[in-house]
């Protein structure tokens, strides 16, 4: 395994249990809308990645600043971390649409269900092959979902929302051409100017926390934009350099972490099924890995 490949393993896995873990820490807000959390996100993410992406173009030499701001004049650029914006954008929607109407089920599978669209693409989009053993563990974590989603009850078109728009997310990651930091800066330009009209028409509503005497509120919603942008850094540099079926395998690892944080952090009650569901999940995250040198 080559330096690169180890490196995007890394990022992987560490983008991965970020997220996973991001319940305990939005769990300290839960008395700010969802709408309004994910504003400040962007926001904040957006002053972080300006920040860096700043102190990363004065720190570089002259070559590469000249590449860099090549790569800015082409409309492909452009439209590459437009199309990643808008694809995160409709995660995020879809997660709050989930969150604000008591589907958090549904929302979990979807993120069950997004490892399964990513080695899908990369096999039909990428041309990324997979040994038999392998197709066998992708149908174990199939066999999971579907449990998951009779348990549910219901159509998961919130779930797969959420799957399709963070796995082509993914895939024009793949694409991408600048480094993870700069790349982020421009996705999030992108998603600043309507998070901004908004948050104006809400504050002049009236309504809003932010700003209002709360140091620890506000601070927490700074800190809640450098979040969100350390695992999608660690997530971009893993998009570059590692394969696409197994970004979608190591994707796993969030939904399950959310899924013990929700069982033993938080106590939610877990059906039969849900457990079951799981079983077959991580049987096939196993196989994959195990077959995988």
């Amino acid at each position: 395994m080559s330096a690169s490949t180890r490196l995007g393993f890394f990022c992987a896995v560490a983008a991965n249990v970020i997220w996973g873990l991001f319940p305990v820490f939005w769990n300290l807000l839960r008395g700010t809308s969802a709408l309004e959390l994910v504003s400040h996100r962007i926001v904040w993410a957006f002053v972080f990645s300006m920040l860096i992406a700043g102190i990363r173009f004065r720190l570089s030499d002259r070559f590469v600043r000249v590449a860099l701001l090549d790569a800015l004049r082409r409309p492909q650029t452009w439209g590459i971390y437009a199309a990643a914006a808008f694809l995160i954008a409709i995660n995020w929607g879809a997660f709050l649409y989930a969150v604000t109407n008591e589907q958090v089920l549904l929302s979990s599978l979807g993120y069950y269900i997004s490892p399964l669209f990513n080695v899908l693409l990369g096999v039909v989009v990428l041309g990324e092959r997979l040994p038999a053993a392998r197709w066998g563990a992708i149908g174990l974590a199939a066999i999971g979902v579907t449990v998951m989603t009779f348990a549910a009850g219901q159509f998961p078109w919130v779930s797969l929302a959420m799957a399709s728009s963070f796995a082509g997310y993914a895939l024009v990651k793949k694409k991408a051409q600048l480094d993870p930091m700069n790349g982020l800066f421009l996705e999030t330009l992108v998603l600043l100017s309507p998070t901004l009209v908004y948050l104006t028409l809400l504050y002049q509503g009236g309504a809003g926390d932010f700003g209002r005497g709360n140091a620890m509120l506000d601070a927490l919603l700074i800190i809640g934009g450098f979040l969100t942008l350390v695992p999608l850094a660690f997530f971009s540099a893993a998009a570059q350099r590692i394969p696409l079926t197994l970004i979608g395998v190591l994707q796993f690892i969030g939904p399950t972490l959310q899924f013990l944080v929700g069982a033993f952090y938080f106590g939610e009650p877990m059906s039969t099924n849900t457990l079951i569901g799981f079983a077959f999940v991580w049987s096939g995250v196993a196989v994959f890995l195990i077959k995988r040198r």
